[in-house]
């Protein structure tokens, strides 16, 4: 009997506890003043009261009052979205490309990078970010791994109809990140990493209406990762992903810019620019069904059928009456999303002040998932 209301005791303490943690979130979290590029993705470390923000030159990590902790710069290409490896790394895609964003990049930090093409997860010890300005390329900060299969289809042309097009399947290179289980599994214990293309919203050609979503297993990367070399791009990586995924949601404006795997539904979150296909529904934010396994289909590429593998959308929230695809409009999310659990998210706000200086304020966000709306705001 004692043992029982010993244990009875410690149990109630936990819980307490892991509710008071909860409940200490703070409700806004502010980045301060970065520079002229705006935020690209969140990453909180709940363990450690630490946020990563990633602003496309720069990563930055605070406190949960705001407090500048430390910073990597030095970055001449775009770091995008972030997530939180099981391994305790933070994990970013990170693109150099010669096309008018990665030049736009390029001539404003007046910086000079190798002439080639390169797509990378860079991989950052966030317990070495310990003080402002830290170089990406000289400290002991971060390793990166080439994603070989994104540069390939950047790389290539394909007909479209009677067209000749660049990038297959419209890649415009990567940035939505995530770590999560395999979709399609029950009680899944393992994680693997999702890298997710960017994909050009040309309303012009028909084989950009699939979102395209790499699967990796990173647990043998160390044997790939190297110092990052913005002059000498490497090309240390796997091969070829696990899977290639396909996800019908209509053409997207760069496709997905956010992932982010949620433990409380089982789901994948994807936070869009949304496109402009006006046969499309064109909404802002998609959520993958994690419970659904992978469906093998057809899609159309470089005038030819495919066999593939496609992700099914959650049966929830808006559906389109013609395409049948279902979404929500929701404003926030491209910025940076991070579920925290108990169906909370911290979800950006980006925006930029009078001078130019871009800036965020990640919001506490409750999921709702109800047909018209998808998030609560938390105050």
């Amino acid at each position: 009997m004692k043992k029982f209301i010993l244990y009875l005791l410690v149990f109630t303490a936990v819980s307490l506890r892991s509710q008071s943690q909860t409940l200490t979130l703070p409700d806004s979290i502010y980045s301060g003043k970065q520079g002229k590029f705006h935020v690209q993705g969140i990453v909180v470390d709940k363990a450690n009261a630490w946020v990563y923000f990633s602003f496309t030159d720069r990563l930055i990590k605070t406190d949960f009052s705001g407090n500048l902790i430390g910073s990597v710069t030095g970055f001449v290409g775009h770091l995008g979205d972030l997530a939180f490896g099981d391994d305790g790394k933070i994990y970013g895609s990170l693109e150099y490309k010669n096309d008018a964003i990665g030049k736009g990049i390029t001539r404003q930090l007046g910086g000079k990078t190798a002439s080639e093409d390169g797509f990378y997860i860079a991989i950052f010890d966030g317990s070495r970010i310990v003080r402002a300005n830290m170089d990406a390329e000289k400290e002991d900060v971060l390793n990166t791994v080439y994603i070989r299969e994104a540069v390939k289809d950047y790389a290539a042309t394909v007909k479209d109809g009677d067209r000749v097009r660049a990038h297959r399947f419209a890649c415009s290179g990567i940035d939505g990140v995530a770590f999560g289980p395999a979709i399609g599994r029950s009680n899944p214990t393992k994680k693997f990493l999702y890298v997710a293309y960017g994909i050009y919203g040309d309303t012009t050609r028909s084989d950009n209406d699939h979102q395209v979503i790499l699967k990796y297993d990173v647990s043998d990367w160390k044997q790939y990762a190297q110092k990052l070399s913005q002059n000498k791009l490497h090309h240390s990586g796997p091969k070829k992903p696990l899977e290639n995924y396909f996800l019908k949601t209509g053409n997207t404006r760069y496709g997905i810019q956010n992932l982010a795997y949620d433990p409380y539904t089982g789901n994948l979150f994807a936070a869009v620019y949304k496109g402009s296909k006006s046969h499309f529904p064109n909404y802002d934010l998609f959520v993958i069904d994690g419970k659904r396994k992978p469906i093998k289909s057809y899609i159309r590429s470089e005038n030819k059928k495919f066999k593939v593998e496609t992700l099914s959308l959650l049966e929830a929230g808006s559906k389109d009456p013609v395409s049948g695809i279902r979404g929500w409009s929701f404003k926030w999310g491209a910025t940076g999303m991070c579920p925290l659990g108990d169906g909370l998210f911290y979800i950006s706000h980006s925006s930029k002040d009078k001078d130019g200086q871009q800036q965020s304020t990640i919001h506490l966000y409750k999921w709702i998932g109800s047909d018209h709306q998808a998030f609560a705001l938390l105050k």
